[in-house]
């Protein structure tokens, strides 16, 4: 009597190249504050125009050593796809603008507690802007994340607008990313979105070198540093697009919180900031409002990966 093949194990094993390219991807955004302070005396908006200006430049290479330039063309062709890539490098400068700032002043916690709450701003994204129904573990995340922003306004006699703005632009720059996702890739997109960057930095840049207010050629190594903010840029977006190709969301979303922690982390240990009673009290009603998406989010997706391998 033949015997009745058993079914193959379900396998749970993570592409090890991806989590190494994930994981890269967000040590290097968590480490970016220091690279931050290396680039004084230069303003927030001096390093935001040098960031866009490097990166097109590493883009337009990275396209060209790759033979892909032609990648960029359905990006150009589609005039709704090009307005949304525009919106998009809107949103991203101001984030960049208003991160480097929160670094500069002293504010690097700030920053890492917008990144914290981003997935819950992305929730509220999806209830106000795509109508989406959210379940109660979800409700009860954001009244916690609410919370939170309470705790810490309070004791610290101001709303922490920084985290705030940070989460919301990071939030619809997702938003509208995921727009044209599907038919950009990660690569083409951040070139067509430094583009449109370009002359508004290029024109800023030579605004500052015509006044004597730029800090390009004051130093070697400091213009090398300002023109390294590029690829430093660049790179870990092309390192998290490689990455999210070869793992699943559950583990990108675990590992997206090594960027706020390591941010934590420098704040309080390199930079010394304050971290006052309240301070921690907010950040720890913030953790168990991620907790609450976390588990109520693998426990929605769990019941259909089971489904799908069933079938």
């Amino acid at each position: 009597m033949a015997r009745t093949p058993s079914p193959a194990p379900v396998t749970t094993d993570v592409d090890r190249t991806g989590l190494a390219l994930g994981f890269s991807a967000y040590l290097l955004w968590g480490a970016f504050p220091i690279f931050i302070r290396m680039l004084e005396p230069a303003g927030a908006l001096e390093i935001v125009a040098h960031r866009a200006s490097w990166s097109l430049g590493f883009c337009v290479l990275a396209l060209a050593l790759t033979r892909s330039l032609p990648s960029v063309l359905p990006a150009l062709r589609e005039r709704r796809t090009l307005a949304t890539i525009a919106v998009a490098a809107v949103l991203i400068a101001l984030n960049w603008l208003i991160y480097v700032y929160g670094v500069n002043s002293g504010r690097t916690v700030d920053a890492a507690l917008g990144y914290f709450i981003n997935p819950i701003a992305t929730v509220l994204l999806g209830v106000f802007v795509l109508g989406e129904r959210l379940r109660p573990a979800q409700w009860t995340a954001c009244a916690v994340g609410a919370a939170a922003v309470v705790v810490i306004a309070v004791g610290y006699g101001e709303l922490p607008w920084i985290a705030l703005c940070l989460a919301a632009s990071f939030g619809l720059y997702g938003l509208a990313k995921n727009r044209v996702g599907r038919t950009v890739g990660a690569l083409p997109g951040l070139a067509v979105e430094t583009a449109v960057l370009f002359p508004i930095a290029l024109g800023y840049l030579a605004y500052l070198a015509a006044t004597g207010a730029g800090t390009f050629g004051d130093d070697l190594v400091h213009g090398v540093l300002l023109a390294a903010a590029g690829p430093l840029t660049a790179t870990p977006l092309l390192l998290f697009g490689a990455a999210a190709r070869r793992l699943p969301l559950s583990v990108i979303g675990m590992l997206q919180y090594i960027t706020p922690i390591l941010q934590l982390t420098v704040g309080v240990l390199v930079f010394r900031e304050p971290m006052p009673p309240e301070r921690w009290a907010g950040f720890v009603l913030v953790w168990i409002a991620i907790a609450i998406l976390t588990v109520d989010g693998y426990r929605h997706r769990a019941p259909r990966v089971l489904r799908t391998h069933r079938a």
